[in-house]
């Protein structure tokens, strides 16, 4: 019996030594495992707005960019493009009931939800973000695409090496105003089309945009921030005036839109 009571109390002793040494966390230390994240995760997942990327990133201009493609002047004549992806985000202060329409120069090509003639009507939106339509169908956005004759100012921008459009993103959208989320959104759709590309000519557009997309919102809202990129994929570089961005403040109800379109020459 003693025999028997002893080599049980040797097996235990050598299971539990045996748990410690695989790393059982109820029975000993686990071993130190160390994961590291791959290099590419930047890109994958975008830096929000308020890291020291955004605060640090100041693009230079490009030493050898010549002006033999220079898209100097007011306006670009001979270019075309397609607005795509504009997104609609609304933030009042308490629950508000809303109606929007955009009062588009060209065709609706897509929307969602249902846009109509009349545009999204008679839906809830709450200080989160969150949209609720009258079918009780829930969003925390509203989009739309179109066509239509579009001619940007390229007068002012940027041009960037594709493999640093996404620290340029960053930093850019942070200074006009847009959220973390809302520029995670924004890199995340367009970036994929952006960075392997030789160059981009970048440039934010104001009057030559809005005036052809106007957005008729009731209430109306006490702050509006509308940023659309209009870019375009180049294979060397080429000077042009650098674009001051205006900062946004967020005062009461507040409305954003980002969108953009990729423009080729005619």
């Amino acid at each position: 019996m003693k025999k028997l009571s002893l080599m049980l109390a040797l097996l235990v002793c050598a299971c539990l030594l045996g748990a410690c040494a695989y790393g059982d966390p109820t029975l000993g230390e686990q071993p130190d495992v160390q994961q590291t994240l791959p290099e590419t995760v930047h890109d994958i997942l975008p830096v929000p707005p308020d890291s020291e990327v955004f605060t640090d990133y100041v693009p230079e201009p490009d030493t050898t960019a010549t002006c033999d493609d220079c898209t100097g002047g007011d306006t670009t004549d001979d270019w075309y493009a397609v607005p795509e992806k504009p997104v609609i985000y609304l933030y009042p202060e308490v629950p508000t009931a809303c109606d929007l329409r955009v009062a588009f120069d060209g065709e609706l090509t897509f929307t969602y939800p249902e846009h109509g003639d009349m545009g999204w009507q008679s839906f809830v939106a709450y200080p989160d973000g969150t949209l609720v339509f009258p079918d009780g169908k829930q969003y925390y956005c509203l989009f739309w695409e179109g066509v239509c004759d579009a001619e940007y100012d390229f007068s002012q921008g940027f041009c960037i090496k594709g493999e640093d459009t996404a620290a340029f993103l960053e930093w850019a959208l942070a200074e006009q105003g847009l959220s973390a989320r809302e520029a995670n959104e924004f890199i995340i759709y367009w970036l994929p089309r952006m960075q392997n590309n030789a160059y981009n000519l970048i440039s934010f557009q104001t009057t030559a945009y809005t005036d052809g997309a106007a957005l008729e919102i009731n209430p109306a809202p006490d702050s509006l921030l509308r940023v659309f990129m209009a870019f375009k994929p180049l294979d060397k570089a080429v000077e042009i005036q650098p674009q001051e961005l205006v900062p946004f403040e967020r005062i009461g109800f507040c409305v954003v839109e980002w969108g953009g379109a990729e423009v080729d020459a005619q």
